[in-house]
């Protein structure tokens, strides 16, 4: 008993609004010691004394607070996030419709009866029908959100909202049963407008987030969750992998992920750790040497016992290490949060001094031109006006709003951001720290180099070749594709035996053939002396050399390695044009890395780090001051891009370092790293534009409102200038210019769409 913690998927959170007014909430219950909130994530991570807090009443806090706790199945969760899509457009259909039919009720009186005010009471009924089928129908779910934040004195949007709505509630109510004067019409549309305004941006925000996990689902491969255990009589039998127990043998066969973490009793095959190690040359494994859940096992059938089970797993302790990652992940306030942070309780302070303004002031100060006695229909006039003129309705749709816009941009160049976080920050990111296998490099074996010694570069890759034309080894796929690039002839080999993990001796042509690692080919009486110094040349460069003798002669020498990506350089360069600092970070070995760090022009390398030490070179990093983007693309890097400020993932990678990323690159171009920084930082000052508008006429509005003077007419005229002028601002250009607002991406030379016809609607 003690301290303990727990962790829940949240549904229903919009905007970092959301996140504060959770942490708010717990941090006033009695026994909860810290909580820790991920927008981006939907997660929410609270320790707590268990002696005093049970799960159910953690639970129960959540949902009063209106916001459902989601199933932590991947699957079932990506369910409720549809289900939560279709409630959301069921609702802002329904709020649409009211307010088509409240703003048509209104011209009908404007321009057909010529009338300002009504003095139809079937009109006034028909418009407070509306204003309460909206705010207790669609928008029911807000005013329990608002009930349960105000009961707990948290004061955010949801409160907001419903002071507005009910204040225009209150106004109709007094133009029906009090002031003849007031215009009733009016205000009971206020009710509409606002309610339907929030549903609305609410469902941008939805819709961008399940839209972005909804493609996001498309590019993950799931784990394999059986295993074929061997029993003790040598029968095979299939196995959910959370029942397998240490000691258990598994028979795993070629091309097969290695579903756990043991040790090999059988067989002998190569093994892709990359996903452990960063290592793009497979490893030689055979009885004794240990593998990684997770690994794919490429050439042979190995049997494998269970060494590591649960939480001892290695993908165990990266989905635990990532855990801790997202709880320790520096918090990310919206821009448009640090405005209405403020702005809310403000709103509500105007809105009670207006109304005392015109009470007192009259009654206290005779002989003036307010001299003339409490103003209770003006005061109730200014503070219903502030409380209509105050809902940031503009301020709340215009982080969403350039979400889209530069979602819907950078989708088309094959990039997908999933949080709005990515956008917030990337204007400050001055570090990138990026994985070297796979995201720098192609993240395959493929010859780089050949030096012939005593022929020509053809006979030497013939030579090769043919003595590896049945080898199933990884090395040997990168020789024999390398002369098929190239034309190379070469005949199949009449003998062939394999040395597992030193080389392989053939006859070809009549020839005795040896292709292998250096020190093996000295073993077997082959001369080197003359191949020294290219030997060391080529492993300086970080390449695996491998040795070509004929009849006992060294004829040639083959260098294979990761191939850099083409665009790597150029984007390496650009990042240094922007001032950003680019970082290598590499389980390899530092000859390596340094070779391929100064290839393309990187400074700044850290080299043979673990798993868990490139989560700490993370936040090491954060601690001295920087903002930080890591780009990855395995398991591996799963936790270091949680950490991250922002975390940027090749699509081309595994599902978990996708799932843990705040930007996902489609393919494995890298340069999209550049794209998606300068996307998203246009987008920030989209934001800081639409936030500016919407403040002015936020502000100015609620200054107005203050005299008494604004009908509420003008009031709602001007928050739908204030919505229409963030609208222009975040997709004119894009309109003018002919881009549209689609999210249509390439991947793979196939087109995939994210939800294009939902945010055409909106």
């Amino acid at each position: 008993m003690g301290t303990t913690q727990n962790q829940f998927n949240v549904g229903g959170m919009s905007c970092s609004f959301c996140a504060e007014s959770i942490k708010k909430a717990y941090n006033r219950t009695d026994g909860v010691e810290d909580v820790d909130v991920s927008l981006a994530h939907e997660e929410v991570l609270v320790r707590y004394d268990n002696e005093t807090l049970s799960e159910v009443e953690l639970k129960d806090t959540l949902r009063d607070l209106g916001y459902t706790i989601r199933d932590p199945d991947k699957e079932k969760r990506f369910e409720e996030q549809q289900a939560e899509l279709t409630n959301g457009k069921r609702r802002l259909l329904l709020a649409g419709g009211a307010s088509i039919g409240t703003a048509g009720l209104m011209l009908w009186m404007i321009f057909v009866m010529g009338r300002f005010e009504s003095t139809s009471l079937a009109m006034n009924l028909v418009t407070l029908g509306l204003a309460l089928g909206t705010m207790f129908g669609p928008g029911r779910y807000i005013l329990e959100k608002a009930y349960n934040s105000l009961r707990r004195r948290i004061f955010n949007q949801h409160v907001l909202l419903e002071a507005g709505a009910f204040a225009g509630l209150f106004g109709g109510f007094l133009g029906l049963f009090v002031f003849p004067g007031f215009p009733t019409v009016h205000f009971f549309a206020v009710s509409v407008f606002i309610t339907t305004y929030h549903i609305l941006s609410e469902y941008t925000s939805l819709l961008v987030r399940t839209r972005a996990s909804q493609a996001v689902q498309s590019l993950l491969d799931l784990r394999p969750d059986t295993a074929r255990r061997v029993t003790d009589d040598g029968a095979v039998e299939e196995l959910a992998i959370d029942d397998l127990e240490v000691g258990a043998h598994v028979r795993v066969k070629p091309g097969e992920t290695i579903p756990i973490d043991g040790a090999v009793v059988d067989g002998e095959s190569t093994v892709d750790e990359s996903v452990a190690t960063g290592e793009s040359i497979p490893e030689e494994k055979q009885s004794g040497d240990e593998v990684i859940g997770g690994s794919i096992n490429e050439t042979g059938t190995l049997l494998v016992e269970v060494t590591a089970t649960g939480e001892d797993a290695f993908l165990n302790q990266v989905a635990r290490e990532i855990e801790q990652a997202r709880a320790m992940k520096p918090g990310i306030i919206q821009l448009a949060d640090r405005v209405l942070k403020y702005f809310v309780p403000g709103v509500l302070t105007i809105a009670v001094l207006s109304f005392l303004f015109w009470i007192l002031v009259p009654a206290v100060v005779p002989g003036t031109i307010l001299g003339t006695g409490p103003q209770v229909q003006t005061g109730a006039f200014a503070a219903l006006a502030v409380l209509v003129l105050g809902y940031p309705c503009a301020l709340g749709m215009a982080t969403p709003l350039a979400l889209i816009r530069g979602g819907g941009k950078a989708a088309n160049r094959g990039i997908l951001m999933r949080s709005s976080d990515a956008f917030q920050i990337f204007p400050d990111v001055d570090h990138v720290v990026l994985d070297k296998t796979g995201t720098i490099t192609v993240g395959t074996p493929a010859v780089s180099e050949v030096v012939a010694l005593e022929s020509d570069e053809s006979e030497v890759v013939a030579t090769a070749a043919g003595a590896e034309a049945f080898s199933e080894h990884p090395l040997a796929d990168a020789i024999l594709e390398y002369a098929d690039e190239r034309g190379v002839e070469y005949a199949d080999p009449k003998s062939f035996e394999s040395v597992t993990g030193k080389g392989v001796t053939a006859t070809v042509d009549g020839d005795d053939v040896r292709v292998g690692k250096p020190d093996w080919l000295t073993t077997e009486g082959i001369d080197l002396s003359a191949a020294t110094d290219e030997i060391e040349r080529l492993q300086h460069r970080g390449l695996t050399v491998s040795g070509i003798a004929r009849n006992g002669t060294l004829v040639g020498l083959v260098g294979i390695g990761d191939e850099i990506k083409a665009d790597a350089a150029a984007t390496i360069e650009r990042m240094t044009d922007a001032g950003i600092t680019p970082v290598m970070i590499t389980g390899d070995n530092e000859r390596t890395a340094e070779a391929v760090a100064a290839e393309v022009g990187i400074d700044q390398v850290m080299a043979d780090v673990l798993p868990n030490e490139k989560r700490d070179e993370i936040g090491r990093l954060q601690h001295e001051g920087h903002r930080v983007a890591m780009v990855g693309d395995g398991i591996n890097d799963a936790p270091a891009l949680t950490q991250a400020d922002i975390g940027i993932a090749i699509g081309a990678g595994t599902d978990i370092a996708i799932e843990s990323a705040d930007i996902v690159l489609m393919g494995d171009r890298l340069g999209g790293v550049m794209d998606a920084y300068e996307i998203g930082t246009e987008s920030y000052w989209k934001t800081r534009q639409n936030l500016l508008a919407a403040f002015t006429f936020n502000g100015v509005g609620v200054a107005a409102a203050t005299t008494g003077l604004i009908h509420p007419v003008f009031a709602m005229i001007a928050m739908v200038l204030s919505v229409t002028a963030v609208l222009a601002n975040s997709f004119g250009g894009q309109l003018l210019a002919g881009e549209g607002v689609n999210t249509d991406f390439t991947v793979d030379g196939e087109n995939t769409a994210i939800g294009q016809e939902d945010e055409a609607t909106v």
